[in-house]
Order: C-alpha cells, then structure tokens, then sequence
C-alpha cells in the first residue's frame, strides 16, 4: 500500500446518501403500524377460559356437548361448541374487541348465525346457554 492511500472506510468508496420525502417515511410507519396489527391475534385471557371451560364442563357432563375448537384470528377470538366432532357448531362464543366500546366484545350466536346475546361481561353472556328448562311437578 502506497503512503498516499487511505485505508478510512469513507474514502474506499462512495458514500450511498439516500433522501427519502415525507409521504414515502409516513406510508412506511402506517405499514408498520398496519402489520403490528395484522400480526397479533385476538386471544382469551385466563379468566374468560376459566368461565368458558366451567360452563362446557356442566354440558358435558350433562351429555349436551362433546367438543370444542379454539380459533384465534388477528380480528376475533372464537369458542365454538360442538355436539359430535363431525358437525357444524351448535354454538360459537365469540371476542371482538372492535364492538367492545358499541355493544359488548362478547357474543353468542346459534348454527344459523343468529346472535343470542351480545354484551361487555363474558360471565353474564353466556348465561343465555346457561339456562335449561326445569322441569315443574303437577300436584
């Protein structure tokens, strides 16, 4: 190497300058924002798996129902009830944050789509499935 040459990195090569404007940086941030979104899922905390559980395991035990599915998107979580594996859900329990403020987060619908109840508290929504007919004795 010569006494005149440099071994500085800057002066080896060309520096890449690279000059983006504002609207390109702002599109950037609201992809970012758009894929932190897109990329978490909606999931059920340990006190709404400790409702949903208690009230499969009285179903069951009473012979009503015999499995479940746990689904989990980036929009909602959903519980879906089933009597036998091979069918459609007789029941789907569903978590939508984006109803939280309007009608409640929380909803049951029926196998032909229509919604049960809606509400804020899990607790109080799916005492709709709760309830069974009682049987009152003649005298």
């Amino acid at each position: 190497m010569a006494e005149s040459e440099t071994t500085e990195p800057s002066r080896l090569r060309p520096a890449l300058v690279v000059v983006a404007n504002a609207a390109s940086r702002d599109g950037e941030a609201q992809k970012a924002r758009g894929s932190q979104k897109r990329g978490a899922a909606v999931a059920f905390d340990r006190r709404e798996l400790n409702v949903l559980f208690n009230l499969y395991g009285a179903k069951v035990a009473a012979g009503e129902w015999r499995d479940y599915a746990l689904d989990f998107t980036p929009a909602k979580a959903v519980f879906s009830i089933f009597r036998r594996a091979s069918e459609a859900p007789l029941y789907r329990i569903e978590k939508n944050p984006e109803l939280s403020r309007r009608q409640g987060a929380y909803a049951v619908i029926a196998a032909t789509g229509l919604v049960m109840r809606r509400g804020h508290d899990l607790a109080r929504v799916v005492r709709v499935l709760d309830r069974g007919l009682k049987l009152v004795g003649a005298e």
